[in-house]
């Protein structure tokens, strides 16, 4: 079967402020056995070059597939962009199937399809097995119904089978990285990079979370394994920079050990980022020269609030003594500690931002990410804020760049104000500035200023959108009167059952 992968441009300033891009590793990823299967597949990626919708469109045209698989890492905010061109490929191409992954339609595909009749079949979960079976059947003929883990119409309503089994062993599923025209990808500065994964889920309950219930259980790849497929990136194709997708790639600290010396005894001189808990810092504190020589130069630590209070009720499990423990620690092994901090989470006032300054500039990070919390209606965090009044109906602005929900303690450009205060109060004080001149590792010092740069696009950017361009509504509905009741009882994407 000829199927084309389309992988649409985000709207987010972040995914173009720094002119760089990555590979959409979860369509390769669905690729991959749909290529072993002898299907036909071909990639566009309308994130390189920021391709409009028409021109993306008249591709697919070209192309001429018999079915069309959509999906984006960043689920919620791209729907809008899947819904816009899917109606032009099906008024282009009215027989071609449509099939849409990720994780926001698996758990709104009652929606979708009700709203969106060009869309035949929505993927719900881990797609590598669902996709081969869906293709063959849509390619013999067969009944949709004897498919687990989809949603589709049937007699004019919206219908989903069972969940389909999770995968317990992720080796057999290659990523399809022949689609993939490597001198386009970088990073971090003209990097050749792409994104990688070695595990999948996280056995943490931050009840926020977006993919915890996606991935169900925690699950890896062989550590050898991978470390001999980064090695050959780098060797064959010149990869230099790894961004690994993993939720919480040190949840065995044996497993992980083995991954880092499998990858130093490759002798690769790669770099990578990943994200990882404070908490598996501080336990890793006599391997961290091991991250350091397999080549991990930047750690994103989900820290996501200051007070204990609220980390508390979403259900985080770090502590302020840990993280700032972690922080200290990865700056003795010159690895470069990007702190994520979140607001929103309650109705907090001026003071509270007051305390959260504070909090971080104790903390002492060498880079600095602040978000809002955005709730998802497949987690507890949604049924949690289900009263809370919506300030954002546009999807393509919940990116966690944007604020959503309201605060009734403090407007909305209050807050605005004080989280750019926060960024630019954290990263231009004279210790981050002195660290951007003269940090002693080179490409540690390189990524801190390529950070920099991005930075003074985005910074300006949210600003002056804020300001002029976006638009908020002060009488917004509840978030239940937005999205539906909240599907927290659905959150769990697949049945724990492992297949093969």
């Amino acid at each position: 079967m000829r199927i084309l992968m389309v992988n649409v441009p985000h709207p987010a300033i972040g995914s173009r402020a720094s002119r760089e891009h990555l590979p959409p590793l979860s369509l390769l990823a669905i690729a991959g056995p749909l290529i072993d299967a002898s299907h036909e597949v071909g990639l566009i990626d309308g994130e390189l070059d920021y391709l409009p919708l028409d021109e993306i469109a008249r591709r697919c045209v070209r192309a001429a597939p018999e079915a069309v698989l959509l999906g984006h890492s960043g689920s919620t905010s791209a729907h809008p962009i899947v819904t816009d061109l899917t109606r032009r490929l099906r008024a282009a191409m009215p027989r071609v199937w449509i099939v849409y992954g990720g994780i926001f339609p698996t758990y709104h595909w009652r929606e979708i399809l009700d709203a969106e009749p060009q869309i035949n079949v929505i993927v719900r979960g881990e797609g590598e097995e669902t996709a081969l079976r869906l293709i063959a059947a849509l390619q013999s003929g067969s009944p949709l119904a004897a498919i687990d883990g989809i949603a589709f119409r049937s007699g004019g309503r919206a219908v989903a089978t069972r969940p389909a089994a999770m995968l317990g062993d992720l080796n057999p599923y290659r990523i399809a990285w022949e689609l993939v025209d490597f001198p386009r990808y970088s990073y971090w500065g003209g990097k050749r990079a792409v994104v990688v994964q070695w595990s999948r889920g996280c056995p943490h309950l931050c009840n926020y979370c977006g993919q915890r219930g996606f991935w169900t259980r925690w699950r890896h790849r062989d550590p050898l394994v991978f470390a001999a497929e980064i090695a050959d990136l780098h060797r064959r194709h010149g990869v230099i920079v790894f961004d690994l997708a993993d939720e919480n790639p040190t949840t065995s600290k044996r497993l992980w050990r083995a991954f880092l010396e499998a990858l130093i005894a490759e002798q690769v001189p790669v770099l990578m980022f990943a994200t990882i808990r404070a908490d598996d810092i501080v336990r890793d504190a006599d391997i961290l020269h091991l991250y350091k020589k397999a080549g991990i130069t930047r750690i994103l630590l989900g820290l996501d609030n200051t007070d204990e209070e609220t980390l508390r009720k979403i259900r985080k499990g770090n502590e302020i003594a840990k993280d700032r423990e972690a922080i200290r620690l990865l700056r003795r092994h010159e690895i470069l500690s990007m702190v994520s901090y979140i607001v929103g989470f309650e109705e907090e006032r001026d003071r509270d931002y007051w305390r959260g300054l504070r909090q971080l500039l104790s903390y002492d990070p060498d880079l600095l990410q602040c978000f809002f919390a955005t709730p998802h209606r497949w987690t507890p965090f949604a049924r949690m804020a289900e009263q809370r009044r919506v300030i954002q109906c546009d999807l393509r602005l919940w990116d966690y760049r944007h604020q959503v929900l309201a605060t009734r303690l403090v407007p909305s450009w209050r807050v605005l104000l004080w989280l750019k205060a926060t960024e630019l109060a954290v990263q231009l004080r004279p210790r981050s500035l002195r660290r951007l001149a003269a940090l002693p590792d080179p490409d540690a010092r390189a990524v801190m200023r390529w950070y920099y740069g991005v930075g003074k696009r985005v910074w300006p950017h949210e600003v002056w959108n804020f300001l002029f361009r976006e638009k908020r509504r002060r009488d917004g509905p509840t978030l239940t009167e937005f999205w539906g009741p909240p599907l927290d009882a659905e959150e769990a994407a697949m049945r724990r059952v492992t297949a093969g």
